[in-house]
């Protein structure tokens, strides 16, 4: 018998990695997808015959009891979010409903409706860290966000834990600190970056338009972190694992790396920083520790910082180069 996967957010960056990894095991997978009069599926378009999409939202219980009631999945993995940190501040309300309300309402679904044994991953989230407390971050660092995107998390991350300990419920959270891929949304900075150097190269554009470029992140690569989630619910007991390379970069060095992809090298020629983009309350350090996943997970960070940023800049190039839709 295969096993049966549930993801939410299925049409997001981690979610069609994650699909496909999982397809490659043999895995039954449903994706949880929201009701909309546009198609957002261009990430899992290649996958889409061999996925079932199920319509439901994180803000709607009785879908999420009828979508788990009808799957009744061996794992499920909940990385529908409202993911876009700035836009946490316009829309603080809706971000709480769907990132943290949006947990309850998924682990009481699959309380009361899923298997006994059926094993959840909560995606959590570096932002949680925020103003850090002690560098670099760890299982056991203290919280302090910077965003209501961060607070949201914080608030999911804590009722998994919750639930976890009152119910007997195998949950795993997965700290992830940046990770990054081709498949990144234009409003991330990452893929706003690699795009903007794209047409700039291709002689589409003329400059790009950012806010802070002091800002240090970790950031690593989303397929190999979508690995580690499947690998925290193969474990023997469920546990809670930062997921990170221990190497962290700034925006501008983002920047001048990701123009040197295409051999320009007067990089700040091409650069408008707009105070629209500033952050209200920044954070400025983000490092991961990532020895625990490494010691119990056996996971480990591969690909560079360089090899990143490579990556997403030549995918974008023959993404434009093609004339395809640009998402």
């Amino acid at each position: 018998m295969k096993r049966i996967a549930f993801i939410s957010g299925i049409t997001g960056q981690d979610s069609s990695h994650l699909a496909e990894f999982l397809l490659e095991k043999n895995y039954k997978i449903y994706g949880l997808i929201r009701r909309s009069s546009t198609d957002n599926t261009w990430r899992i378009k290649n996958i889409l015959d061999r996925i079932e999409l199920i319509t439901g939202d994180l803000t709607d219980q009785a879908s999420l009891d009828k979508a788990i009631k009808l799957t009744q999945p061996d794992e499920v993995y909940n990385l529908g979010a409202m993911s876009f940190v700035k836009v946490s501040w316009d829309n603080p309300e809706y971000t709480f409903n769907v990132n943290a309300i949006g947990v309850i309402r998924l682990l009481e679904a699959i309380k009361n409706f899923g298997k006994q044994d059926t094993r959840i991953f909560q995606a959590s989230s570096s932002e949680m860290f925020g103003k850090v407390q002690e560098t670099p971050q760890n299982e056991f660092t203290k919280f302090y966000p910077r965003s209501i995107y961060g607070v949201s998390k914080c608030a999911g991350h804590w009722i998994a834990i919750n639930y976890r300990e009152s119910y007997n419920m195998f949950i795993c959270c997965g700290i992830s600190f940046n990770h990054e891929s081709y498949r990144r949304g234009l409003e991330f900075v990452s893929r706003k970056i690699s795009y903007g150097v794209a047409k700039i190269y291709l002689k589409m554009a003329d400059y790009i338009e950012l806010g802070n470029l002091e800002a240090k992140r970790d950031f690593g690569y989303a397929p190999e972190f979508v690995e580690a989630f499947w690998r925290m619910l193969q474990l023997d007991k469920p546990d809670d694992f930062v997921l990170a390379t221990g190497e962290n970069h700034s925006i501008r060095e983002f920047v001048k790396t990701a123009f040197e992809c295409v051999e320009i090298h007067n990089w700040q020629d091409y650069i408008k920083q707009n105070p629209k983009y500033m952050r209200p309350a920044e954070i400025d350090y983000l490092l991961g520790d990532s020895r625990k996943a490494q010691k119990i997970l056996g996971w480990k960070s591969k690909t560079s910082f360089q090899e990143l940023i490579y990556l997403m800049v030549n995918s974008d190039i023959e993404r434009l180069k093609r004339g395809d839709k640009i998402e």
